[in-house]
């Protein structure tokens, strides 16, 4: 870290904690949806979103590790505030900074320096949820500009966002829409954009969700440019923004790491410190595997996926850590509500705050059933390209594998079923991408980070991927019977006995 970044960063830490946790208020905060400008405004003066743009712009380089370090520092606090930075960050700055005009990208990021002005994302519409590629809005260029229409919803900071980045398909001549996306900056100030409904959001009050009806005209320069198709720059998108999700992870489980431990330790239970009982340290230790294998995480996007860097081919890696990382978020936060108790089952305690923020994780920027089935998918198409059929002697020379399939002998000598049903590509996926986290802790383990912590974690993920991997061999077999309105009435069976 450059030494202007540390003393934003520690300037940073210092303000959120006056906000969210020094703050008389701040338990009453929790169910206020919304955030006050003057909050906002309070945080943003210390422009956060800098980490995000290039030096060249006023920003202080975009450099990976600096953006997640920015990310932990605000989920720590705050996770749906880590969201609202990782949407402008992710999903708005980089690809802006990758994609747009010169004289516009100018114009932005100074703008979101100087002016704490945001951005956001509209992909998704109320038909075409996860079958992005199928989206209805279209455009038609007319001279030098672009008149865009359609409906996105589920766009975070609705209403709210002073730029929106925007896909939509051309029209061809017979009026039928093109296979391709393309991308368009949308400024605010503009109009264009009508909030048809706001939506009652079960977590993440921070962020306004909603409907929006769109009918904007965008000039030529405002819309991306891609370096070979819009699909591939928006994989690249979406993988850049499922890299740099243990940013947001890792500040939420060290909370939760934090919170679980002092809790136990001051609780007394039967005469003793609930740290003592042997149920308590599971749970403790579950949680500690997960903060480590995040750091992981971290460090792997942190020296790996500089902002340069084309990561439309890193579907593995991406859709790898995206739902592991969440997957761990939402059990860490599950694990500190039981630990917690009555108390934890509140809206305004950090436990019941945590379980409902951190499970949206698990559905947005691509389901985790959906990415889990991916990974199998891809790994099947590079055993077919191998011509391996024997897994095991695959994942011993995968390059995202190799370490960590020395752990399981002879779990995996089997031969892959390329026609696995569903159900199956996703227990293989979860297994997959225990196994690709499990590679990069003993990465950063091979760095210096703390060995027990490492090892706690690597036998963690030895028990999780062996449970995964007995229902891949011995379970799932169970199917919905439709017709199960005829003879399920257990009140007619109890009388007969009566």
């Amino acid at each position: 870290m450059n030494l202007d970044f540390q003393s934003f960063l520690k300037q940073y830490k210092q303000k959120l904690h006056e906000v969210f946790t020094a703050s008389s208020e701040a338990d009453e905060n929790t169910l206020v949806r919304g955030i006050e400008d003057s909050t906002l405004n309070e945080i943003m003066d210390i422009s956060p979103l800098s980490a995000f743009i290039p030096e060249e712009y006023g920003g202080f380089g975009a450099h990976t590790p600096e953006a997640l370090a920015m990310l932990e520092a605000s989920s720590y606090e705050s996770l749906p505030l880590s969201l609202m930075m990782g949407i402008n960050g992710a999903l708005f700055l980089q690809p802006v900074a990758n994609y747009g005009e010169e004289s516009v990208k100018k114009e932005i990021f100074g703008r979101v320096i100087k002016k704490n002005k945001l951005g956001g994302l509209m992909i998704t519409e109320p038909d075409y949820g996860s079958d992005a590629l199928r989206m209805q809005t279209s455009y038609e260029k007319d001279g030098d500009t672009y008149k865009i229409e359609g409906v996105k919803h589920w766009g975070g900071l609705t209403g709210m966002a002073d730029y929106w980045l925007i896909t939509a398909r051309g029209m061809n001549e017979k009026g039928d829409l093109e296979r391709d996306i393309s991308f368009f900056i949308h400024d605010s100030r503009n109009g264009g954009i009508e909030v048809e409904e706001y939506y009652n959001n079960l977590g993440l009050y921070m962020l306004p969700y909603g409907k929006n009806r769109i009918n904007i005209e965008v000039d030529k320069s405002h819309k991306l440019e891609p370096e070979s198709t819009g699909v591939t720059m928006m994989l690249d998108l979406l993988h850049r923004s499922r890299l740099q999700f243990p940013g947001m992870g890792i500040g939420f489980l060290r909370r939760m790491m934090d919170e679980a431990v002092t809790h136990c330790k001051q609780r007394f239970v039967g005469g003793q410190s609930l740290f003592n009982y042997d149920q308590v340290k599971h749970r403790l230790s579950e949680i500690q595997a997960y903060f480590t294998i995040c750091s992981a995480m971290c460090n792997f996007t942190g020296s790996k996926v500089p902002l340069d860097k084309n990561t439309s081919r890193m579907d593995i890696e991406a859709n790898a850590i995206k739902s592991v990382v969440t997957d761990f978020m939402q059990k860490a936060s599950q694990s500190l509500l039981q630990l917690t108790g009555a108390m934890g089952y509140r809206l305004d305690h950090i436990a019941g705050r945590s379980v409902v923020d951190s499970r949206p994780f698990q559905i947005f920027e691509g389901s985790n059933d959906i990415l889990y089935q991916q990974i199998t998918e891809s790994v099947l198409k590079k055993m077919r390209r191998l011509k391996s059929k024997n897994l095991k002697e695959f994942l011993s020379e995968f390059t995202l594998t190799k370490r960590s399939s020395e752990y399981f002998k002879d779990t995996f000598n089997f031969e892959v079923d390329p026609k696995m049903p569903q159900r199956k590509l996703v227990d293989l996926g979860k297994v997959l991408g225990r196994m690709i986290s499990m590679e990069f802790t003993l990465s950063l383990q091979d760095q210096g980070f703390n060995k027990e912590l490492v090892q706690n974690a690597l036998k963690t993920m030895e028990d999780e991927i062996s449970s995964i991997m007995a229902n891949y061999m011995h379970g799932g077999d169970a199917d919905v019977v439709e017709d199960y309105e005829r003879e399920s009435n257990w009140y007619k069976f109890a009388l007969m006995d009566a």
